[in-house]
């Protein structure tokens, strides 16, 4: 278990070194791009894994660590009951989205993100609904206290309010990912709301919600108590991939978008992740009565 503890927060690390590595260079060197080409080979050599290379290495990596971390706390059966869901329905959705335009409008891939299943959809993608989907429905599940009252209105309300997490994201990601100089996508006919269909973000959480039920209704009564404490990959994973996309953003001057994101998807995050300890340690304990036969005399204790 110790190998896997490290082995889940090397990956951790990583993707988070790899999203700030991607920040930077977008950011600071694609603008710098012709001065770092002509440093020599070392230059050139950074440029290129940044832009081929880095964005497949982030996702590969966070895809590493919630897996080891949705392994270690949750079971293999609860990680999969999620992870096969999440990565099938959000691929049959982005197949279906690129080749009719629906469920999030008319839009096309561009290279940056891997190897592309079918020609349209890169591979990378479908993983990262997976983690980022992952963590969010933990933070939504935790804070609203289903393991310790599993009623149904909990249970929708976290599919709920983690799809919500999980689409404002795409609130700080759509402008970063295609409207900036270094687009990974690109809409046919862009949208009213900052150059996105506001049919787009429906999709979003229409899709997300989908396989966060599927994968409730197989986990059905499983225990998944989760505090607070256990709550730091998904709390880092959502963060760290929200304010990567916010930065970006907000350098090709989308603040809007970003500051409703952050309104509605990070700040319920944090007060979610806040209150899942206090939910899960005010559960009444009942009392309980055990006998205890001493030579033929039954004591009470209580």
């Amino acid at each position: 278990m110790r190998q896997l503890v490290i082995a889940e927060r090397v990956s951790l690390i990583g993707h988070i070194l790899a999203k700030a590595f991607g920040l930077i260079g977008i950011l600071l060197v694609i603008p710098n791009a012709e001065i770092i080409l002509n440093s020599g080979g070392v230059g050139q050599t950074a440029m290129q894994l940044s832009l081929a290379d880095g964005g497949v290495v982030d996702i590969i990596l966070g895809t590493i660590a919630v897996s080891i971390y949705a392994y270690r706390i949750l079971g293999w059966r609860t990680w999969l009951g999620f992870m096969l869901p999440a990565m099938s329905i959000s691929v049959g959705s982005e197949l279906l989205g690129t080749s009719t335009g629906f469920p999030f409008g008319d839009y096309t891939y561009l290279s940056g993100l891997g190897y592309k299943i079918a020609g349209l959809v890169p591979f990378t993608i479908p993983l990262s609904w997976f983690y980022v989907g992952l963590s969010s429905y933990l933070i939504a599940r935790a804070g609203l206290g289903v393991a310790q009252n599993p009623s149904l209105a909990r249970h929708v309300g976290a599919i709920a309010l983690g799809a919500m997490l999980f689409t404002c994201w795409d609130f700080a990601l759509e402008p970063a990912m295609s409207q900036t100089n270094l687009p990974f996508w690109y809409w046919e006919n862009p949208g009213a709301f900052f150059g996105t269909p506001y049919q787009n973000y429906a999709g979003w959480f229409g899709t997300s919600a989908l396989f966060m039920t599927v994968a409730a209704l197989l986990w059905k009564n499983t225990p998944i108590k989760v505090e607070r404490s256990q709550l730091w990959v998904p709390l880092i994973v959502y963060l760290s991939n929200f304010f990567f996309a916010a930065g970006l953003s907000l350098a090709a001057g989308f603040a809007i978008p970003v500051s409703l994101g952050f309104v509605i998807g990070v700040v319920p995050a944090v007060v979610l992740w806040w209150r899942s300890k206090a939910s899960f340690a005010n559960v009444p304990v009942a009392p309980t009565t055990t006998e205890v036969s001493v030579a033929n005399v039954k004591v009470a204790v209580k």
